[in-house]
């Protein structure tokens, strides 16, 4: 039976973003409604590799990228994809993207991402400790791994690149590969983030966080957000179930926000990248810290009583089944790395939200403050959920944010 409902703030998502947005709205004495089909905290902020990536401030799209995208794209083992039967959808995306890839859009877009990064690893090792979990935070680091002499020199650029935007990174000798993680097989050498923190079981913490979220006090909806119909004093929400009025809306709904953006009358270039990882159930992985082989673009992250192996992007949509293709290339790819390994024990695919510029989208609507968006964060939504809810915090309260805003607006498209 559907009920005409009011709240002050709805929060659309209950993947992490939106859970720490909930979270600190409500601690801050607002009333909240959290509202997803979903169970919290499930989808990509389940399935991801548990890195708080606060060194990944290089975007996506690069002049090297761009160089290469068209062999990237086609090429069915490439760590970047493109589902053939989505292509026509994607082309004015991928049209966008490729213009982000030239050399001054491509560097300042590094910068804005840097911008939000600087306090991830300290704002996530407050959070964890505050919702407990701080067993299931690690300052270990994260390894980039090159298998060949050319890709290490190759990497010099993008390194020094990201030293000029603040991240710590040490260049490893095979001897000092080989001393960091004495399980790996041989390697030209790598690269150390010796600041990153990882999750050894992100599920566990998306759990603690939906319980730290209800003990704030915040409503937990179970039903799906169909229209969103601006009012003189608020927003509708209506689906199956569902009647909400709220006087402020905010769309934290991932992959799944560009509908609801539209609506709000926010035109936002999201699209989707489908991530996947597979497990293997082991007592002691044989990893000590997420290790990335830069060749083949995926994370074999050690965690509780498994090795997760997660990563690369294809583009292809929210309704397409998974890709048997990608998950054989997850297994391939890890056997390499490990050859004893046998069959997976299980398989995953969710999705990711995707912008041509690899900036999240945070900020009020154009079309008026009623509605925030905080959404868009690609490959890094884990990494900057905390600091995504004190932005979307200052923003409703109308104080000053501690970045620029312009960067990550809907109105900058």
């Amino acid at each position: 039976m559907t009920q005409h409902r009011t709240t002050d703030i709805a929060v659309i998502g209950a993947g992490v973003v939106g859970m720490t947005i909930a979270l600190r709205l409500a601690q801050a004495g607002r009333e909240v409604v959290l509202i997803d089909p979903a169970p919290p905290g499930m989808g990509a902020s389940y399935g991801n590799a548990g890195t708080v990536a606060d060194y990944a401030v290089m975007p996506v799209g690069t002049p090297g990228v761009l160089r290469n995208l068209p062999s990237l794209m086609f090429d069915r083992n490439s760590p970047l994809s493109i589902r053939h039967t989505a292509l026509p959808s994607l082309a004015p995306w991928l049209m966008r993207f490729a213009r982000q890839c030239l050399p001054g859009h491509a560097a300042r877009n590094a910068q804005a991402i840097a911008a939000l990064l600087a306090t991830a690893s300290p704002s996530w090792r407050d959070l964890a400790a505050e919702i407990g979990g701080a067993a299931l935070m690690q300052q270990r680091g994260c390894l980039y791994l090159y298998q060949t002499e050319v890709a290490l020199r190759g990497a010099a650029a993008d390194l020094d690149q990201r030293r000029r935007l603040g991240i710590a990174v040490e260049t490893l000798d095979p001897a000092q590969v080989a001393a960091l993680e004495p399980g790996l097989p041989a390697a030209a050498g790598g690269a150390f983030f010796p600041q990153a923190r990882f999750l050894t079981d992100p599920g566990r913490m998306m759990q603690l966080l939906a319980g730290a979220v209800t003990t704030a006090g915040v409503e937990l909806l179970a039903a799906r957000v169909e229209q969103l119909q601006r009012l003189v004093d608020g927003v509708a929400l209506t689906g199956p179930g569902l009647q909400l009025h709220a006087r402020t809306v905010v769309i934290a709904a991932g992959a799944h926000s560009r509908r609801m953006a539209a609506m709000a009358g926010d035109a936002v270039p999201l699209d989707t990248e489908r991530g996947y990882h597979v497990e293997w159930e082991m007592p002691q992985p044989k990893l000590s810290r997420p290790v990335c082989p830069t060749a083949r673009g995926f994370y074999l992250c050690p965690m509780d009583g498994r090795l997760r192996v997660a990563g690369t992007v294809e583009l292809g949509g929210l309704t397409a089944p998974p890709s048997p293709h990608r998950i054989a290339r997850l297994v391939e790819g890890a056997r390499t790395i490990f050859p004893d390994l046998g069959a997976p024990d299980r398989e995953w695919m969710g999705f990711r939200p995707s912008m041509p510029d690899s900036l999240p989208v945070i900020g009020p609507s154009r079309a008026g403050a009623e509605v925030i968006h905080a959404y868009g964060h690609g490959h890094i939504g884990l990494t900057l959920a905390p600091i995504t809810a004190r932005l979307v915090c200052d923003v409703i309260a109308g104080r000053p944010t501690e970045v620029d805003m312009a960067p990550y607006l809907p109105g900058r498209f």
